[in-house]
């Protein structure tokens, strides 16, 4: 099972060019967590400690305003939730709900600590890796709120 995570791991952006080595030190120090249909691996506000690697299932990604859950994406397997926290030590800023049965790899803060320790030159990897998928999410956002904004406007041409 641990050559099946390594390989899922070794696929994501996040962990681009990072050594196998490192890759088997987070599957073997890293928890698995089960959420069984409509659970929450985390909701919004929530202290935030780990980010997630989902194995199996189907995620969706909300945001709560003026009471009303919006969702904002699906995610499946390999895709990675709750990266943000191990960045900017802030409260989860989405909720995170099992659309079905999920499961996925927990990676801490902690954890990355001790690769920082062992392994610091990787550190520094996954680091600029999670930046770049944070920048990567940024960008899309940016472009999805420039084409509402444009819509919604009749904006001058100058």
């Amino acid at each position: 099972m641990n050559s099946k995570r390594v390989a899922l791991l070794q696929a994501m952006p996040i962990f681009g060019a990072v050594q196998a080595e490192v890759l088997e030190f987070i599957v073997r120090t890293g928890n698995s967590r089960a959420v069984r249909q409509g659970q929450y691996f985390f909701r919004e506000g929530d202290l935030a400690e780990m980010m997630y690697v989902l194995e199996r299932g189907t995620v969706a990604v909300y945001r709560n305003w003026q009471g009303t859950a919006l969702k904002l994406r699906q995610l499946h397997s390999g895709d990675c939730f709750g990266e943000m926290a191990l960045l900017d030590c802030q409260p989860r800023s989405a909720s995170v709900l099992a659309v079905e049965d999920a499961v996925a790899i927990e990676i801490s803060g902690a954890q990355l600590s001790d690769i920082y320790e062992r392994y610091p030159d990787q550190f520094v990897l996954i680091h600029m890796n999670m930046a770049r998928e944070v920048c990567r999410r940024l960008r899309a956002t940016d472009q999805r709120l420039f084409e509402l904004s444009m819509a919604n406007e009749h904006a001058e041409i100058v």
